[in-house]
C-alpha cells in the first residue's frame, strides 16, 4: 500500500506502530530521532510520516518544518504524535506543517482513519487553523 516513516524515539512505540501497520500492507521505515528522520524522509520519500513530537536533538515540530520547507519532501503527509492534548499543541502542529494530529496513547481506529484519509489525498484537517 504505502511507505510510512515512523519517527519515534521510544523503541516500544516504534515496534507497536510497525506491528499495527504492517498487516495493513504498508512498508515501514523507522528513525529514532529528528535528524535521522529528516534525512530518511529526503532519501526514501515516504508517502506519510508519523512524527513523534518529543524527540531528542531536534524536536518533531522542527523536523516537520524542515521536511515541509524542502521542495522534494513538502508533499509528504505528516501526522504529529504527542502525549500532549492542549489546544495550543494542535495549533502548533498546524503551524509546523503537520497535516493531522493524534494524541498518545494512540487510538488506532482513529489513527487509521486519519492515515487512510491523508493517503487518499484528502485535504489536511489542520489546514487553516
Amino acid at each position: 500500500m504505502a511507505k510510512i516513516l515512523i519517527i519515534e524515539d521510544t523503541e516500544n512505540n516504534r515496534v507497536l506502530l510497525s506491528r499495527r501497520l504492517k498487516p495493513r500492507g504498508h512498508v515501514i521505515l523507522t528513525a529514532d530521532d529528528g535528524e535521522k528522520g529528516v534525512l530518511m524522509a529526503t532519501s526514501e520519500l515516504p508517502d506519510l510520516i508519523l512524527m513523534d513530537i518529543g524527540l531528542p536533538g531536534i524536536d518533531g515540530w522542527t523536523a516537520t518544518r524542515r521536511i515541509k520547507d524542502n521542495p522534494a519532501t513538502k508533499h509528504i503527509a505528516v501526522i504529529a504524535l504527542t502525549a500532549h492534548a492542549m489546544t495550543t499543541d494542535r495549533e502548533k502542529a498546524s503551524e509546523s506543517g503537520c497535516d493531522d494530529y493524534e494524541t498518545k496513547p494512540i487510538d488506532f481506529t482513529r489513527l487509521f482513519e486519519k492515515l487512510d484519509s491523508l493517503l487518499a489525498g484528502k485535504p489536511s484537517p489542520l489546514a487553516g487553523l
